[in-house]
């Protein structure tokens, strides 16, 4: 995979709240990780998803695939890795990886995002002035 951006790293904590009765994590939270990190990083680059919404712009999820290769477990510390692998006009594909403590990766996913007028719930274009940002920010 071709690298568009540098890597924005997102710690996360494994709680009780995310864990099975065997203490592993119960593998939709890993869903969980994944969407904050994006925001976050989206948040580090100022996009302002609140403001988004009020320009009735959005993003959703229209794919994702995951590899769930090992357990995490109840107070790991965990680390989110994403970057943007793909720019289009109405969508972003991040590549994540959640990775434990010596680096030794959890969990990958690919999530294709569609940017969407979110009244009349159809595709639109990603505003320039986000993509400027995306494109061209560091980290």
């Amino acid at each position: 995979m071709s690298q568009l951006s540098s890597y924005f790293e997102f710690p996360v904590t494994v709680y009780y709240e995310d864990t099975d009765a065997g203490g592993v994590v119960y593998h939709s939270n890993y869903l969980n990780f994944f969407e904050r990190a994006r925001t976050e990083l989206l948040r580090s680059k100022g996009v302002n998803q609140r403001v988004l919404l009020e320009e009735h712009t959005g993003f959703v999820v229209r794919h994702m695939d995951i590899d769930f290769i090992r357990g995490a477990r109840l107070d790991d510390q965990l680390t989110v890795k994403t970057y943007i692998e793909e720019f289009k006009k109405a969508s972003l594909t991040f590549a994540q990886e959640i990775v434990d403590q010596q680096g030794v990766t959890i969990a990958k996913a690919l999530v294709k995002v569609a940017c969407i007028d979110n009244v009349k719930m159809k595709p639109k274009a990603i505003p320039s002035s986000i993509l400027v940002e995306l494109k061209h920010s560091d980290g």
